[in-house]
């Protein structure tokens, strides 16, 4: 209580005086001294903004940590230094070379098959599979990529959907060399869009524009279709939308659980010990990402395929969603949040923002005419 009462006495001495900012004679003197702290007691609006800055948890669902710095003294900058010169002079150079022999090994098996097997339809599907498995297998790799799966490896059905929480585009990487999924995912430009329109088009994979309307029914309709199909590879969805930061878990996209169909959970949770694999496509390329990725020493990852779900009588998708982002949440070790991840895509209509300044501008002007 006395620090209470040390700070309140300390805001009263540095307090800025609204005095000095209003022109002289504006104010009358009998009225006694106004305090910009006079209206900010009986200001909702800077209530409500005081409240966003202390505990922002939507913006902290996507804010990349950086790493404690450790090499402040004498004896471990040294290290810290031999440790940049073996990761990029050495690792690095071998993880390309890895890389690169993959992709040779992929294009001079892919085309090949994809092109004289197009008579056998199984046995083509079937060999794309294990060669996406395998060029994914060698991106691992290509991290040094330490990845514990734990759980029956999932296997074709139908009728089934695999959701999972979704830190980067890796995520479907690591799931990938253990079992050729069929991917909702938003489509990219560059080579990955490439990638997405050629090779991965082969596994069934759905891919969608946020800024389009219509994609939504296209993609609801390309849904169904797909789970019904004995022989289409599993469906993987990502129903959080966009890329969090492995500490928190956004709001469930209800489309994934509407489908009438067993939903399959996946937890991924990543070791920040060695890398922060949090992809900030805001702040950094998919391209850039992976170069940190690969200039680091290891990629530590374990994912967890847990108990198959199937929705209960009277409950609706949204209680549907909430109840498989509580096992994964639980199983991760992740913290919910009750926000839209697809928020971080848009910004305040401008009729929201002059509500908010015209309440704030008649709160000051009441209180001027009270004084």
């Amino acid at each position: 209580m006395n620090k209470l009462n040390t700070s309140s006495s300390e805001l009263d001495l540095d307090g800025p005086n609204i005095e000095d900012y209003l022109p002289s004679g504006s104010i009358q003197e009998p009225h006694g001294e106004l305090r910009l702290r006079d209206l900010l007691d009986i200001s909702p609006t800077l209530a409500e903004a005081a409240g966003a800055i202390v505990d922002d948890s939507f913006t902290r669902c996507f804010k990349s940590n950086p790493p404690e710095p450790w090499n402040w003294n004498i004896y471990l900058f040294p290290l810290w230094c031999l440790g940049v010169v073996v990761r990029y002079m050495i690792l690095f150079p071998l993880r390309v070379m890895v890389l690169i022999l993959g992709w040779i090994v992929f294009l001079s098996c892919y085309f090949p098959v994809h092109f004289l097997l197009t008579g056998q339809e199984k046995l083509r599907k079937r060999l794309e599979r294990g060669l996406v498995e395998l060029i994914c297998s060698f991106f691992v790799a290509s991290w040094t990529g330490v990845v514990k799966y734990h759980g029956p490896r999932p296997s074709m059905r139908p009728k089934q959907v695999f959701v999972a929480n979704h830190t980067s585009m890796i995520d479907f990487i690591v799931l990938e060399q253990m079992t050729a999924f069929a991917v909702i995912m938003q489509k990219h430009p560059g080579w990955v869009g490439l990638l997405q329109s050629t090779i991965l088009e082969s596994l069934g994979c759905i891919w969608f524009n946020r800024s389009e309307a219509k994609d939504r029914e296209i993609v609801a309709r390309k849904l169904r279709e797909h789970v019904h199909g004995a022989d289409n590879n599993p469906l993987l969805i990502f129903p959080e939308g966009t890329c969090v930061n492995n500490h928190y878990t956004v709001m469930f996209k209800k489309g994934a659980f509407e489908l009438g169909c067993t939903v399959c959970p996946i937890a991924i949770k990543y070791n920040k010990i060695f890398v922060d694999a949090f992809w900030n496509s805001r702040k950094q390329s998919f391209t850039t990402h992976l170069l940190q990725l690969m200039t680091s020493w290891a990629v530590v990852c374990d994912v967890w395929y847990l108990e198959p779900q199937n929705l209960k009588p009277g409950e609706t998708a949204i209680e549907f969603a909430e109840r498989v982002r509580d096992i994964i949440s639980v199983r991760a070790g992740l913290k919910k949040v009750p926000w839209d991840g697809y928020l971080k895509y848009s910004r305040p209509s401008p009729k929201h923002r002059e509500r908010k300044q015209q309440s704030f501008a008649e709160s000051i002007l009441r209180r001027l005419e009270e004084k």
